[in-house]
C-alpha cells in the first residue's frame, strides 16, 4: 500500500512527465525540443497547481513519493537505453 492515493489524473501528468522530459533528454525522434520543453511546461504548471497538493498530504515526502513512484513505473515498462561512449 502506498502511503499517498495519488490522484489518477496527477499520476498520468507526472507520467507524461518523466516521459517526456526522458525522450528529451534521450534525443528520442517522438519528441523535438520545440515540442517537447513547451510540453513540459504545461506538465509542470498542472502538476504544481494540482488541487492534490492543498490538501493535508500536500507535503515535499508526498511530491518526492509521486516522482519516485512514476519513475520506478516508467522505467520498469521502458528498456534503458545506453549510450556508447
Amino acid at each position: 500500500m502506498r502511503p499517498y492515493d495519488f490522484p489518477p489524473d496527477l499520476l498520468r501528468d507526472q507520467t507524461a512527465w518523466c516521459s517526456t522530459y526522458r525522450q528529451l533528454a534521450d534525443g528520442a525522434s517522438a519528441a523535438s525540443p520545440t515540442e517537447g520543453r513547451p510540453r513540459l511546461l504545461e506538465l509542470s504548471a498542472r502538476i504544481a497547481d494540482h488541487p492534490f497538493w492543498r490538501g493535508s498530504a500536500g507535503t515535499p515526502a508526498a511530491r518526492m513519493d509521486l516522482k519516485e513512484l512514476v519513475q520506478r513505473n516508467v522505467h520498469s515498462a521502458t528498456p534503458v537505453v545506453r549510450r556508447a561512449g
